[in-house]
């Protein structure tokens, strides 16, 4: 059994009322940890640790120094990506293939930062001649830095790797159902010659992300996740009208021209839908087919759904794993439901699979509903699970005009061999990524983020940098002389 705990202020301790919450095993539902369930007290001795750390010698350390530290930490990843690997399978359900592509990427988001932070410099700008005039990027402060479910050490990678860069101090607040690759990762850190207090881990429930949220000495929260509680984080921000970066998911288009390359096609919304069971932020549960080869294409799905493997992610041939918790398993199942109750056909799926080996556990057979329209729940709302739906189109206009009608804005795709229509199409999604002839490739230098309901801000590329740092202006007067003004 793991026993997991908090770190504050360089130290390992349990929550103040020694509370602990049982981590779960998606695959069979076996309690497979016991993490420290923090409080906001806890949460405030995090962020009294990391002010401290922030206004004491960290404040003062180089950019050379910072870049070494972020390639120390991908090296320490890539030392235990086996280990870190096992525990998010275990956690996640993800399989133990998809686990080790995190870690990679990981490691290799470190270094990017690590690259972009050795290579920061500031601007002198143009001035009169007897004045030095910078322009300076300076750490925000103390973060507090709230990561998801579904991919939690990568997601985490993305904000501790640029804030740490930067110079902030941060305090980090995995979710409560998969902590465990994110407390493995603090024992790295811990391994480390930080000063105490730069590096924080406090896990538990919603109270300790208000306490992020609401803290007058927290300067910039990043969150990624549900509407709702993005929602709720914006509102507890304004106490001191700290930073946000905000990533709430997103409803994703994946539009397919008539003229496209149909096996390639086909293969890719696969992959869209069905990797990591759908519980991708990005994943392209929403397929929109133009009119003349609806019928072929949802008939090329309908017969590759039965040969995906679902199993444990441990097994080689695995190709899907679980859920990740019951709450989701009956959600996803509920708007199936939903959807078939609005005049979607079931093609295939939409219930747990047959067998002894799947009673237990939180697993669901890849699900393709056809028929679909514009107007129904499920191609509205964010299904985040083994589900894809498939609509119809008949020109360029409508798939436009039905694709950007969604609150939400964070990536799309286009297949289609004319280069002009994927050109036009690229122009006037609006969405934060748009892909064309593909589907999810993502890597650190490029940004990554959403329009409209999918958030605020960016994470990756040097915006992503940026996001964690406050723009100054250095004005130096190198021969002041007597204005001879006021009262002379």
């Amino acid at each position: 059994m793991i026993k997991t705990q908090l770190y504050i202020d360089g130290q390992w301790q349990s929550s103040i009322d020694n509370a602990t919450r049982d981590i779960v095993n998606p695959a069979d539902e076996a309690v497979i940890a016991q993490a420290a369930e923090g409080t906001r007290l806890d949460a405030r001795r995090a962020i009294a640790a990391a002010r401290a750390a922030f206004d004491g010698p960290w404040r003062q350390t180089t950019i050379r120094d910072r870049a070494k530290l972020l390639n120390k930490i991908a090296d320490l990843v890539d030392r235990d990506t086996a280990e870190l690997a096992r525990l998010e399978s275990l956690n996640t359900g993800k399989t133990v293939t998809e686990s080790r592509t995190d870690m990679g990427d990981i490691a290799a988001t470190f270094r990017y930062f690590a690259a972009l932070v050795a290579a920061e410099s500031g601007a002198v700008n143009e001035a009169p001649h007897h004045v030095i005039s910078r322009t300076l990027r300076e750490p925000v402060g103390v973060c507090g830095l709230i990561t998801p479910w579904n991919y939690p050490l990568l997601q985490a990678a993305w904000k501790i790797a640029p804030a740490l860069g930067a110079g902030n101090t941060v305090i980090v607040k995995p979710s409560n159902l998969t902590p465990l690759t994110t407390h493995h990762f603090t024992r790295l850190i811990a391994e480390l010659d930080l000063p105490p207090g730069v590096f924080n881990l406090v896990t538990g429930g919603a109270e300790v992300g208000a306490e992020l949220a609401e803290s007058r000495d927290v300067d910039l929260v990043s969150f990624t996740g549900g509407a709702i509680a993005g929602e709720s984080i914006m509102k507890a921000a304004t106490g001191n009208f700290k930073r946000i970066g905000l990533e709430l998911g997103g409803k994703n288009p994946n539009i397919v021209f008539a003229d496209a390359d149909l096996d390639a096609a086909v293969d890719y919304a696969l992959n869209a839908a069905f990797f990591h069971a759908g519980q991708v932020c990005s994943a392209g549960s929403r397929l929109m087919i133009e009119d003349g080869i609806y019928d072929e294409f949802v008939a090329r799905l309908a017969a590759r759904l039965p040969r995906i493997v679902i199993g444990n992610g441990f097994h080689a041939e695995t190709q899907m794993g679980p859920v990740q918790s019951a709450h989701q398993h009956e959600k996803i199942l509920g708007m199936v439901q939903a959807g078939i109750a609005e005049g979607a056909r079931l093609v295939h799926g939409g219930k747990r699979p047959a067998g002894d080996v799947y009673a237990r556990g939180f697993w669901l057979e890849p699900t393709l509903l056809a028929d679909v329209r514009a107007d129904m729940r499920i191609a509205k709302e964010e299904i985040f699970g083994p589900v894809i739906t498939a609509e119809r189109f008949d020109s360029e206009a409508q798939a436009l005009r039905a694709a950007n009608d969604t609150p939400y804005g964070l990536a799309a795709a286009v297949w289609t061999r004319d280069l002009d229509k994927a050109n036009r199409m690229s122009r006037l999604l609006r969405f934060g990524t748009v892909w064309v002839n593909d589907f999810h490739p993502y890597f650190p230098e490029a940004p990554w983020g959403g329009y409209k309901a999918s958030g605020i801000g960016r994470e990756l590329a040097r915006v992503g940098l940026d996001e964690y740092t406050e723009l100054k202006h250095s004005y130096i007067n190198l021969a002041p002389k007597a204005m001879g003004w006021f009262g002379a």
